[in-house]
């Protein structure tokens, strides 16, 4: 509605731009066809001025903007209207007959913001000009079609930390493509979208401003302001655009440096020379570049002459160095303090300060083990000559400087003494000859002696630790074991990234629990890292050649005797042993009770044949076990001997007819037991058969072999009278030996 509001506007003033000719059309004619003098105009009878059209209007049919018309037209028709210029016959478009300017598309005013063209007014008939051309604007009017934009963004901006409220940080610029002049549609106001309420930004100007004081770099670093242009005046349904600002804090010296720790410990061997560097110490500075460079300093005096301090390249370690040599005999530790001190010191943050501080610095001197002394640097020694071996020339003497001293040993060096005229006491020193002396011979002997000091400070192991930092964050690493006289074992710091693990000036005393040695690790990166490691020694027994014999704490509390170890593996052997003995009885006893009760309770008849160790009642490849259950069901035999299964065959030979054997037992008796070893198909070994046969009256039959021959339906053998064995064979006879009836 508002749109076409606008366009009658725009065509009513159309209408306010035609003018009239105040000279007849005639006189503009004769002016121009006939001689004389020519009739000037006045005035021009119309006067062009600008037309009006709205931006992005599109409409069904081409919109009507405006209208021209000349007073030569007095509407017969016989006038036609021309339109030339910008966007004449494509973008607009005239009526010859009235004059009805009308656009045919839609325009945009950020393309394109005006049109030039001219007008004419001709006769239709002759194409004569009745009019000369004259010039017109068509203006395109603006609507708010176009956000604001921030062309320079994202920007970036960098404010000191600590600056006071309202410090100018940076300005922001939005562009808005409408037209300026028409309305509020390019009018821009800026607001703060994100970085309340740190930062503030001025409504009109754009410039960005800090909003809250003492803004501290180490606490947050960096901002990220988010502000908007808004058109209209900031009024709702305006466009709006927004950009970033990262506003990064610079650094100022407003940190005093500090120590992490307020006491350092460092050791060093006493034998290090000056220039040696004992230790790093580093105070923690937050700030950055120039403003965090220190500057240390020993402020005691006792500390100052042994030790010197200085700043390494970077600025920003303070390096402890000897000054002058150390002596662990008449000095074993020295305590002083250091001061770090910010180099660069800006006054506006005095308030701050100081910007200094002091820790306390401790260093252990270590004993080195020194070579002992002579109490002379030459001995001059006189002796008889002839004198026996043994004679006392004379007596040497060396000291130890280290403290506690340690025994010396004595001992000539053989390439000085080749004859070995001499020999030494090597704990005393003293000197005796070994073979008779010449003095014809020789009248001088010139000695060299070596004294050994036995110093307490075996090593017992190297340990190494491992800084995996990168090289540049440092990666030497520092040890320090445990201090003072009650410390069993000494850490000796080899700073080389190692360790040596030393025995104690006096001997560890044996108990039941290995030792426990505390050793402290730090690095010197930044910042300082530090830990604790323990290293567990046990004190073993060694044999004379120094292999180890034992690590067990018996092995300390008795001299001599077996260890533990070795008695129960003693004990456990008897024991073992005891258990077979038991066990070999219990079996021996419980198989005598067995063949003592079946003794006791067979009462069966028993048929011993010797050298036959049959295998038993289960034996039944050595005999037919059928036959022997009951002769009366066994299979008749072929004629002959029976085979034996349990040897091999063997070509049997005749057994001729035996005569009547003697009537005395013991003669039968031999008499079988030589044709039994003279036959050589029965086995080279007794056996024993008991038989479960009871008579003919029995289920399983006989298992008797006196009367089976003739039963099974063999041949039966010369048979001897069982009459004649005796009175004490007279049941036997009774049994087996009854006379068969003579056959009818």
């Amino acid at each position: 509605m508002w749109g076409l509001v606008r366009l009658l506007l725009a065509w009513l003033g159309g209408w306010g731009c035609m003018g009239r000719l105040a000279a007849p059309a005639r006189a503009w004619a004769g002016s121009r066809g006939h001689p004389g003098p020519a009739l000037l105009r006045t005035r021009r009878s119309w006067v062009w001025n600008q037309f009006f059209v709205i931006e992005e209007y599109a409409g069904p049919e081409p919109v009507l903007i405006g209208k021209l018309h000349s007073d030569v037209d007095r509407g017969e028709g016989r006038t036609k209207y021309l339109l030339t210029g910008e966007g004449a016959g494509t973008v607009f478009v005239i009526d010859e007959a009235t004059g009805n300017i009308h656009v045919t598309k839609s325009l945009d005013r950020e393309e394109k913001a005006q049109y030039v063209l001219l007008a004419q007014a001709v006769d239709r008939a002759s194409n004569r000009p009745l009019e000369p051309p004259s010039e017109f604007i068509i203006k395109v009017q603006d609507i708010n079609d176009n956000p604001p934009i921030f062309p320079l963004g994202p920007y970036h901006a960098t404010v000191p930390e600590m600056s006071n409220v309202g410090t100018s940080v940076i300005q922001v610029t939005a562009h808005d493509a409408d037209d300026p002049s028409y309305g509020n549609s390019a009018k821009l106001v800026y607001t703060v979208l994100d970085g309340l309420p740190f930062f503030s930004v001025d409504p009109q100007t754009g410039v960005v401003r800090t909003a809250i004081p003492n803004m501290d770099r180490e606490t947050q670093e960096e901002f990220l302001v988010v502000i908007q242009a808004k058109d209209m005046g900031g009024h709702m349904g305006g466009l709006s655009g927004s950009t970033t600002v990262t506003v990064t804090l610079s650094d100022v010296n407003d940190n005093p440096p500090k120590f992490p720790q307020s006491l350092y410990q460092f050791s060093v061997v006493e034998t290090a020379g000056p220039g040696t560097l004992v230790g790093r110490l580093r105070a923690q500075d937050p700030d950055l570049g120039d403003n965090a460079l220190m500057a240390y300093s020993i402020l005691d005096g006792e500390g100052s002459e042994a030790f010197s301090i200085s700043t390494d390249s970077q600025g920003r370690d303070g390096l402890l160095t000897v000054r002058k040599p150390l002596d662990f005999e008449s000095r074993r530790s020295y305590s002083f303090r250091v001061e770090a001190t910010n180099t660069l010191i800006d006054p506006a943050y005095l308030r701050r300060g100081p910007f200094k501080d002091v820790a306390s610095v401790r260093v252990v001197v270590q004993d080195a083990p020194e070579p002992p002394a002579f109490t002379q640097a030459a001995y001059h020694l006189t002796v008889p000559e002839n004198k026996a071996p043994g004679t006392l020339v004379g007596q040497i003497s060396a000291a130890d400087l280290d403290s506690p001293a340690s025994p010396i040993r004595y001992s000539i060096l053989p390439h000085s003494d080749p004859e070995r005229c001499f020999s030494i006491q090597p704990e005393e020193g003293t000197i005796h000859t070994a073979a008779p002396l010449d003095r014809e011979a020789r009248v001088w002997h010139n000695l060299t002696v070596l004294a050994t000091e036995l110093a307490p400070g075996q090593l017992i192991q190297v340990i190494r630790a491992l800084d995996r930092d990168e090289v540049g964050n440092s990666s030497h690493v520092s040890f320090q074991g445990p201090l003072g006289p009650d410390a069993n074992f000494t850490v000796r710091d080899n700073r080389d990234g190692s360790a040596s693990l030393l025995l104690p000036s006096r001997p560890a005393p044996p108990r039941q629990a290995p030792y426990l040695v505390p050793i402290e690790l730090w690095d010197w990166g930044q910042p300082a890292l530090s830990s604790t490691a323990t290293v567990t020694v046990s004190v073993c027994r060694c044999q004379p050649d120094g292999s180890v014999a034992s690590c067990w704490p018996e092995a300390h509390l008795s001299a001599a005797g077996l260890s533990t170890g070795a008695l129960l593996a003693i004990i456990t052997c008897v024991g073992a042993l005891l258990a077979l003995v038991v066990l070999f009885v219990a079996l021996r006893r419980q198989k005598q009770e067995a063949l003592m009760v079946l003794e006791e309770e067979d009462v069966r008849e028993n048929i011993i044949t010797y050298d036959d160790e049959g295998g038993g009642e289960e034996d039944t490849e050595a005999f037919d076990i059928t036959a022997l259950q009951n002769p009366d069901g066994a299979a008749p035999q072929a004629p002959g001997p029976p085979t034996r299964r349990d040897v091999l065959p063997w070509a049997r030979v005749s057994r001729q007819p035996r005569p009547p054997g003697p009537a005395d037992v013991a003669q039968l008796l031999a008499l079988r037991l030589r044709e039994a070893d003279e036959d050589p198909s029965v086995p080279p070994y007794d056996s024993v058969q008991v038989y479960g046969y009871e008579g003919r009256g029995s289920s399983c039959g006989s298992l008797s072999s006196l009367g089976s021959g003739s039963e099974a339906g063999g041949v039966p053998g010369p048979a001897e009278p069982l009459d004649d064995w005796g009175p004490l064979f007279r049941t036997l006879a009774e049994l087996y030996g009854a006379k068969e009836p003579p056959s009818p």
